[in-house]
């Protein structure tokens, strides 16, 4: 059975297509420019903002992975996502394909992230955290409605050796390799989950693979040990052999920066991930599985090693 990755160049597109080796060698990688990750794979170029291309893509699949990410940007979000989700909804529809949705946790806001399990309500509290309550919506009234076989396996912030996207290695890593303080967002005090990206993309797949795990919200596997942002800069230091010392980035100054620089610009309104604890439970899966996850600290040996 083919299984398909829409935008597969990604960090957790390419973690998916890793992981997925253990279930079938048969992998279709769609992106702009994909390009192989195992020896077997079959790349296909497409673009998925394209309706027509979307449905060529799904094609022939048995199982689809939307680990497609859009540019860090609230106005791109709101025109391009709930366009996409519907294309990908209906083409898995017209070829009896199953769909698996990587999201992320933006569709939860305010002290809801204090502990948020697949029962936490959609309660949004920025602008992408609407857009994803809404393609998140959008989803589950297609399964309910029009019995899509489709399941959210979800995600908080991730780390990893592909740095994309991550805040944790862009202002933790890249800064004690470069010899400089880290950065922590408003408060290094209070827990923070954080997934590490291989974990994530093996929780994916055994999702994908498993015939009851349809039709509902997921919590991809994190380690539970809830550490705060001060801990994970001293994992960091620890495995760098370098000084845990760091600076914390009030959000005033996130705002102020965000003037000039459009990536603190679009972080702004989600720093009530980092003003709180935020803790992202996986208990779900790990029983379902029995699964334990592998360690923070295992994570962050294994991702420095993985770059060294």
């Amino acid at each position: 059975m083919k299984q398909t990755i829409l935008g597969a160049g990604g960090a957790v597109g390419i973690e998916v297509a890793r992981a997925l080796t253990a279930y079938t060698h048969d992998i279709r990688l769609v992106g702009r420019n994909p390009k192989k990750v195992n020896a077997s794979d079959e790349v296909f170029k497409a673009d998925l903002t394209n309706r027509d291309q979307v449905f060529h893509a799904v094609a022939g699949s048995g199982i689809v992975y939307l680990t497609l990410g859009f540019e860090y940007s609230t106005r791109v979000w709101k025109t391009q996502w709930p366009a996409l989700i519907r294309n990908v909804i209906d083409a898995c529809l017209e070829h009896q394909a199953k769909l698996v949705f990587f999201d992320n946790a933006y569709a939860i806001g305010g002290n809801h992230v204090n502990h948020i399990t697949e029962d936490t309500p959609f309660r949004p509290s920025s602008q992408k955290g609407q857009v994803r309550a809404e393609v998140d919506e959008m989803l589950l009234q297609s399964i309910a409605k029009h019995h899509l076989q489709a399941l959210i396996a979800r995600a908080p912030d991730i780390f990893g050796d592909i740095k994309v996207n991550s805040i944790l290695m862009h202002l933790v890593y890249d800064n004690l390799v470069r010899g400089e303080k880290a950065v922590w967002l408003c408060n290094a005090d209070l827990v923070h989950s954080i997934g590490y990206t291989p974990e994530l993309a093996k929780g994916t797949v055994m999702l994908g693979n498993t015939a009851d795990a349809y039709n509902q919200i997921w919590n991809l596997p994190v380690d539970q040990q809830r550490i705060t942002g001060k801990e994970w800069i001293q994992l960091f230091a620890q495995a760098l052999d370098k000084n845990d010392a760091f600076d914390v980035l009030p959000a005033a100054l996130v705002k102020e920066l965000g003037v000039d620089n459009q990536i603190m610009h679009e972080l702004f309104e989600m720093l009530y991930q980092y003003d709180r604890d935020y803790f992202f439970d996986s208990s779900k899966f790990n029983q379902r599985f029995n699964y334990t996850p592998i360690s923070h600290a295992q994570a962050v040996q294994e991702t420095v090693r993985r770059l060294a």
